[in-house]
């Protein structure tokens, strides 16, 4: 019997919207037509003279035309190398097709950053266009290619990244710029690096965050879940056992936005788009940026951007923010890092629009009934003052320039303390300090003393989300750690007390790594702060039989743990790691005796237990975790990264690269628009993360109004949503629930996680 006559929700909204929504897809009929007009957004934007008169046809094409897939290569820089190396003389000279060949970032360094123009169909039309697809996609998994966006490569080379610099991403998932400042951060072998701390305030999307950043494990990593715009300060130890606040050298602070730089892979935007969308995220993204500001050291950087072309979301922020600076902070000129972008200065003057497109140019033309939406704070500085401001430094992106979405980019640097922090800064931090306290003092501006703007009374943050594992740092006379160190003849230059477990009770499942600047942090500020991931794995419980450790090393953090292992290293040649990685059958692992005779030897001599397998030759150095066995060893390594390794060695790898669109090829004739569902699909699994921050368009302006009143007393739901590829599919349902549901996500906006 049927459901009696009920009908399920997609039934129901079919009813109100037709039997297509707008922008969905049915799999018998296909997408339905996206029509990408907005009479609202050129009205809009011919009005701000953005783009020259001449260049307006071309920049509205662009946008209607779909983006190209841009990517770089990550990683470890030996193996990045040689991995451009095989695409270059492998992939890309197999291409036939002209249009097809991929084109290099020339303002990116190391050629390690390229642009492809391949639509899914023109994937299937030749066998070297499937080969380079499975090679990216593989390889992306493996994390030494990052499925990125063009010009979201930017900020991170701006920001002039050093080894040693203490970084903070204020907004960071789904964490493809975080990659980017991981990598800048270990750029030096042998160097102790900095620090990165990665920061989201939707509880959901840091899990995400994770889960990328886990493809290039760090062990001077920390990931945080905080509104970025109240976030808590930092404690470190000093030498005298006392505490004070962490001030960054770097803080990337890429903000939520309207996005309406992101038209040609996020349809939505053009039905949604209205002008007030810049307004509705001024004084968010001015909060931010401001907070930001207050970590950040003297001498230090930070990089304010947007995928917004908006001068309201842009120059508006950015000069309210100077002003109130008071010659403190000074925008940089960054043009030259970027030897072959092009792109359009920033402006000194733009048009206020209310959503009816009637424009303003001064504040006292804003009829009264509008002032608490189109305020002061969002209009162009006066002419005679423009030229202190030095917008010009800044870079907006079009997508004509260079076929890319559109983005806006800017540097400020910190040359004395702010006038609002200058009275409190460097005091010690105490032990009845609270929270709250450590943040910005509260109190009342007195009129006619200068001492600047004053941030609103904090609240306490309600914490959302799962309920994290403490962090347990080893002590000295930790029970586990001698028969580690015995079995694995760790020297004594390994700090014990830079492992912590995750597990309070019961047997300790995994050992993780840290620095000792993590550790430090993590340790102080546990109790302050939601921390959700810091450390890489290092050991992993093995109960096996036969072996006199109850841990073996995990891959992700063998690299680290060989520094200090003296023992159990085996030094292989190129043919026996081709032949121990090729080898996936679990049940017949290869034999001892089929290695060289020198790589058979040292195995010999070693006990049943994990072991790394080292491979130097031309160059490359990997290194694999394998388990050695009485007369066998079988290697430890995911798929994707035994793929990796194989494709270094120059071996075969017919037995793992299956062309997922041959078996389609006699489906063609038969049934066309099927295929063409099916290539979606398999194109909507890939592993990509587009930097995109969006809030949706419907918005209630006066959310806004009420937090720049009254931060205190004002209640604001989820605005922002930085998606990835991947979630493309769920984008408007993740919407529409943050907007009704505050208690889902509170991400980029005033309610704390």
């Amino acid at each position: 019997m049927g459901r009696m006559g009920r009908k399920s929700k997609r039934e129901k909204k079919n009813e109100k919207t037709g039997d297509l929504s707008w922008g969905t897809k049915n799999k018998r009929e296909g997408y339905d037509v996206v029509v990408k007009e907005n009479a609202a957004f050129e009205t809009y934007y011919k009005a701000q003279k953005i783009v020259p008169q001449d260049e307006w046809d071309s920049f509205m094409y662009h946008f209607k035309e779909p983006l190209p897939a841009s990517f770089r290569i990550s990683g470890h820089r030996n193996q990045g190398k040689a991995i451009l190396k095989i695409m270059e003389g492998e992939y890309f000279k197999a291409l036939t097709e002209e249009n097809a060949k991929p084109e290099c970032l020339s303002w990116y360094p190391e050629n390690l950053a390229w642009q492809l123009s391949l639509t899914r169909k023109d994937i299937r039309k030749s066998e070297a266009n499937v080969k380079l697809h499975n090679f990216l996609v593989s390889e992306t998994e493996a994390g030494n290619i990052s499925r990125q966006e063009t010009v979201s490569m930017i900020p991170p080379l701006v920001l002039d990244v050093q080894p040693h610099h203490k970084v903070f991403d204020m907004c960071a998932a789904p964490g493809s710029k975080t990659t980017q400042l991981v990598e800048m951060l270990h750029a030096e072998e042998g160097k102790i690096p900095g620090l990165v701390i990665a920061n989201d305030s939707n509880n959901k999307r840091c899990y995400l965050l994770t889960h990328q950043l886990k493809r290039l494990p760090s062990p001077n990593l920390i990931i945080t879940n905080h509104d970025a715009s109240i976030m808590p300060n930092f404690h470190i130890p000093t030498t005298g056992g006392g505490k004070e606040i962490l001030k960054f050298d770097r803080i990337l602070c890429d903000v939520p936005c309207s996005g309406d730089g992101t038209l040609r892979k996020n349809f939505d935007v053009w039905m949604k788009w209205n002008a007030a969308n810049g307004a509705s995220l001024h004084g968010l993204q001015y909060r931010i940026v401001r907070r930001g500001a207050e970590m950040l050291t003297v001498g230090g950087k930070m990089v304010y951007s947007t995928c917004s072309l908006n001068p309201i979301e842009d120059e508006a922020v950015l000069h309210r923010l100077l002003a109130e600076a008071k010659g403190s902070l000074e925008l940089e000129e960054v043009s030259e890092k970027l030897p072959g972008l092009k792109f359009v200065r920033g402006l000194s003057s733009w048009i206020v629009m209310s959503r009816d497109l009637t424009a303003y140019s001064t504040p006292e033309e804003v009829p009264e009934s509008m002032k608490h939406i189109l305020r002061e704070s969002l209009f162009p500085p006066k002419v005679e003052d423009a030229d202190k401001f030095h917008l010009e430094r800044c870079l907006r992106i079009l997508p004509h320039h260079q076929n890319t979405g559109g983005f806006f980019v800017s540097v400020l640097k910190k040359v004395a303390l702010l006038p609002w922090e200058a009275q409190t800064e460097r005091k010690p931090v105490t032990e009845n300090s609270s929270a709250d306290s450590l943040v910005m003092p509260v109190g009342p501006v007195e009129s006619g003393k200068d001492n600047g703007p004053r941030s609103p009374a904090r609240k306490r943050q309600k914490i959302r989300g799962f309920k994290e594992d403490p962090y347990l740092f080893f002590d000295e006379d930790e029970e586990l750690w001698p028969p580690i160190k015995k079995f694995y003849g760790l020297s004594d230059e390994m700090d014990p007390k830079l492992l912590l477990t995750r597990c309070k009770e019961g047997k300790k499942k995994n050992i993780y790594f840290t620095s000792p600047t993590v550790r430090d942090l993590t340790r102080i500020n546990a109790d302050r702060l939601s921390i959700i991931n810091t450390g890489i794995k290092m050991f992993a419980r093995s109960d096996n039989k036969g072996a006199d450790c109850g841990f073996r090393i995990a891959q992700e953090g063998a690299l680290a743990l060989m520094e200090f292992m003296t023992k159990r290293r085996v030094v292989v040649t190129r043919e026996d790691m081709s032949m121990l990685l090729l080898n996936d059958d679990m049940d017949t692992p290869p034999e001892i005796h089929k290695f060289s005779p020198d790589a058979a030897k040292q195995l010999h001599e070693i006990e049943t237990g994990s072991t790394l397998m080292e491979c130097y030759e031309d160059g490359l150095h990997i290194v694999v975790v394998a388990w050695k066995g009485k007369t066998s060893v079988r290697a430890y390594v995911a798929k994707c990264d035994r793929i990796h390794y194989l494709r270094l060695c120059g071996a075969d790898l017919s037995k793992f690269e299956v062309n997922k669109f041959a078996v389609k090829d006699n489906q063609v004739a038969n049934d066309p628009e099927e295929n063409d569902h099916d290539d979606e699909a398999l194109m909507d699994t890939e592993n990509v993360a587009n930097e995109v921050k969006i809030v949706p368009n419907n918005m209630d302006v006066t959310h806004e109004i009420a937090a720049e009143k009254s931060v205190s007393e004002a209640v604001i739901p989820e605005v922002a949503i930085e998606k990835g590829v991947a979630e493309d599919n769920v984008k408007q349902e993740i919407m529409e629930e943050t907007v009704l549901s505050e208690s889902v996500d509170a991400q980029k906006d005033m309610t704390a996680l």
